[in-house]
């Protein structure tokens, strides 16, 4: 099944809740068009209108307007990937739910932590504390999530599956973090074949920079690139 129309995609191009949402289109190979939105290109008055949060990903499909990049992601997924990206086996696409879920709950907090300190704010405003408690946390998941890709080749099983998009996104750019981390063989495995998928490298492998002013002249650079 493909659109009537193209889909409209609100928000930055960097920005990581954003890749989510283009990666699954990507992976579904759906038109679409996506508006700089949110960061440094800031909000349009009428934004509100479709997301009273002011906060992006923000999705447009005919009449339909969503977000919260998860349901963004299941909603691509179940609508245009029936069999594909969304299992048709409910056993398994509960599993891919589940570890997007715990991706959110587990996982998302201490990242976040660790990210906005060392890459978004300046080193003057930078909470060391906060960072440390982050790559502790981290570790602590990672290691559980490395254990769960000795078992599989995928988080729900042999396949890609939505379940992945979330936690591939959150990873790749957890590795890519000047930090300490546990070993990971299994997920550095399965990192190294989402990237073999041309959707990932285009939407999710992209430079974040190493701070503050890296990043944002890298947000910059990537008006206009859909």
């Amino acid at each position: 099944m493909k659109p009537q129309e193209s889909i409209q995609i609100y928000g930055r191009r960097n920005s990581l809740n954003v890749q989510k949402a283009m990666w699954t289109l990507g992976e579904l190979n759906l038109p679409y068009q996506r508006h700089d939105v949110g960061g440094s290109f800031g909000f349009p008055e009428e934004y509100a209108e479709l997301n009273p949060n002011r906060v992006v990903p923000t999705l447009r499909d005919g009449d339909l307007v969503l977000w919260e990049s998860g349901a963004i992601v299941r909603y691509l997924a179940r609508r245009y990937g029936m069999g594909t990206l969304w299992p048709e086996d409910p056993a398994t696409a509960a599993h891919a739910d589940q570890w997007m879920d715990w991706h959110k709950d587990k996982v998302s907090f201490g990242f976040f932590d660790i990210f906005i300190n060392r890459i978004r704010l300046g080193a003057e405003d930078c909470d060391e504390t906060a960072v440390q408690r982050g790559i502790r946390l981290c570790a602590k998941q990672f290691v559980m999530l490395d254990e769960q890709l000795s078992k599989s080749a995928y988080l729900a099983g042999a396949e890609f599956t939505f379940g992945d998009v979330p936690m591939g996104a959150m990873t790749w750019r957890y590795l890519e973090l000047d930090i300490d981390r546990p070993p990971l063989p299994n997920v550095e495995r399965w990192q190294s074949t989402l990237l073999e998928r041309p959707a990932f490298r285009y939407h999710v492998a992209i430079p974040f920079g190493g701070d503050n002013a890296e990043w944002n002249a890298l947000e910059a650079a990537g008006a206009g690139i859909q």
